[in-house]
């Protein structure tokens, strides 16, 4: 497989993977950071990102998958301003619409006004079609004013367009 081709494959696994994860948010948004009680609640952070990923030399083909890695930049606007960089590993196999990838995203900028980095872990998976994805943040990777952030990252593409949801928490700023 061409690495244009690679790339095209994981694309549309990532678009599906992201419509899937904005379809699988539970429950409604709470308002951008409420305290209760000194504890930080929910808080809900949503706006549009650029990616741009770079093939990385293929590690394995094999058969029944190919193994694949590579990187990215994403920027994002938004309640969330700033930059990431992405590793990512896929596996695509001969099977029409089965296909994965994992990947470590490091963010760096502002989120709500709270500058800092935090490092979000991505799992996405389809079966024939059918998506999975999960974007967590990596417990205690904070960094900055973002000390302590946990959270959930949806995303969604649309017509060609990226957008993201985050539902977080964050301690009581300083």
């Amino acid at each position: 497989m061409t690495n244009k081709a690679v790339v095209g494959v994981i694309t549309v696994l990532w678009m599906c993977c992201g419509i899937a994860g904005y379809a699988q948010r539970q429950g409604p948004s709470a308002a951008p950071n409420t305290i209760q009680n000194g504890v930080a609640m929910a808080a809900h952070a949503t706006g549009t990102f650029e990616v741009k990923l770079t093939p990385q030399p293929p590690e394995d083909k094999a058969e029944g998958a190919t193994l694949g890695r590579m990187s990215g930049d994403k920027q994002f606007h938004g309640d969330l301003e700033g930059t990431s960089k992405v590793q990512m590993l896929t596996a695509m196999t001969d099977v029409k619409g089965s296909a994965g990838y994992v990947a470590i995203e490091r963010v760096t900028g502002t989120l709500r006004g709270r500058s800092g980095s935090f490092v979000l872990q991505h799992s996405g998976s389809s079966n024939r079609g059918a998506t999975q994805l999960s974007i967590t943040v990596v417990p205690d990777s904070g960094t900055g004013q973002l000390v302590g952030i946990a959270g959930k990252m949806m995303i969604t593409i649309t017509d060609g367009k990226h957008s993201y949801d985050f539902e977080y928490t964050l301690p009581k700023a300083p």
